[in-house]
């Protein structure tokens, strides 16, 4: 194990405790969390590789998707603790933002990379497939689905709704777990390899030991704390410069979320450079998937102490973004194999996203 990334998880934390007693607000305070939020960032990555490569595919990329949500859920909790009027939508920006950057970002620049480097881009369609049904199913039960019931004026669950879609987010979850790690691994292994093969492993690599594994582990948990944190110290700043700029706030769920995802998205493209675009797929839908099942249910049972409204219906813009993603997403799964084009297409959808949450 490298030294650096051994040492830049602790520096990050202390880091993150100063920040968090001083809240530097200058440019030279914002840029070193921001140095020290890289640091963490790329060390995260390391670690999650380190994880991968001992437990295999698709558990490693599922130990990572699920360590950083639940984190990314602390994130959002904590926000809308410390600020109930832009936290009322705060929720529904930063999972909105979570599922766009996944399923066109992440996917994108993977495809793009893998059929560029290796002629075509080729996955399992059987198990991509069901984890993009998956996403669709719980995207549009928690975030469109508000928008037209009409027991509550505006885009909100009743208290019961809310309880119902908790519980049927965190179900989903549960069951699409069990059939990706249990009943059907098989299906979320690269096509060109055996079920029990590890996709991370090649026959010249070392497999970490047990003492490394675990403490690669314990590193990783410790630098995405670290992100996560340094993430919520700089949203002060970044909601200041979106303010003054005269930016909608839906803007800073964004960019937290692009902050969070920024590990798995740099694991995705390597992984895709590697011809294992199955893996890129797995952490990329995980990702879309655990930010819903996971961050629902959360926030249902933090709504029981928190004052305000839970506005999580998305606007109609924002549906007609979802709905042409998930056209597009089901068109590039369902053949198994991708050329640039459709790495294209899902970047064009994101750069799109990006661009009306800034000029909406």
């Amino acid at each position: 194990m490298s030294r650096w990334t051994t040492l830049v998880p602790p520096a990050a934390l202390v880091a993150l405790a100063v920040a968090w007693v001083t809240h530097p607000e200058g440019a030279l305070g914002v840029t070193a969390v921001a140095v020290f939020l890289v640091g963490a960032v790329l060390a995260a990555v390391h670690h999650a590789e380190v994880v991968a490569h001992r437990v295999g595919d698709p558990l490693g990329s599922l130990i990572l998707a699920v360590a950083v949500t639940v984190i990314e859920v602390a994130l959002i909790v904590t926000l809308m603790v410390g600020d109930p009027v832009h936290g009322a939508t705060l929720a529904r920006d930063t999972v909105f933002a979570a599922v766009m950057l996944s399923i066109n970002g992440i996917v994108g620049f993977s495809l793009l990379v893998a059929a560029l480097r290796h002629h075509l881009a080729v996955f399992n369609p059987e198990g991509t497939g069901s984890a993009l049904a998956t996403v669709i199913t719980l995207a549009g039960l928690t975030l469109v689905l508000p928008t037209f019931t009409t027991s509550e004026p505006g885009p909100e669950f009743t208290a019961s709704q809310l309880a119902f879609a908790a519980v049927v987010s965190l179900a989903l979850y549960v069951l699409f777990v069990f059939t990706q790690t249990v009943q059907h691994r098989d299906q979320f292994l690269p096509p060109q390899q055996e079920p029990a093969a590890d996709v991370h492993r090649d026959e010249h690599d070392e497999v970490p030991t047990n003492r490394a594994t675990t403490l690669s582990l314990a590193l990783l948990l410790v630098a995405l704390v670290a992100v996560v944190g340094l993430a919520k110290v700089e949203s002060k700043p970044l909601e200041k410069a979106v303010s003054a700029a005269g930016l909608p706030q839906e803007l800073v769920g964004v960019v937290i979320a692009a902050l969070v995802l920024l590990p798995e998205a740099i694991s995705a493209v390597r992984a895709a450079a590697a011809d294992r675009v199955q893996v890129s797929f797995n952490l990329a839908y995980g990702s879309a998937m655990a930010s819903i099942g996971l961050t629902i249910p959360t926030i249902a049972l933090a709504k029981i102490w928190l004052d305000g409204p839970l506005v999580l219906g998305l606007q109609t813009t924002q549906i007609v973004l979802l709905v042409l993603s998930a056209i597009v997403a089901v068109l590039t799964v369902v053949p198994g194999r991708s050329k640039p084009l459709q790495g294209g297409l899902h970047l064009v959808l994101l750069a799109t996203f990006v661009f009306v949450s800034i000029s909406p």
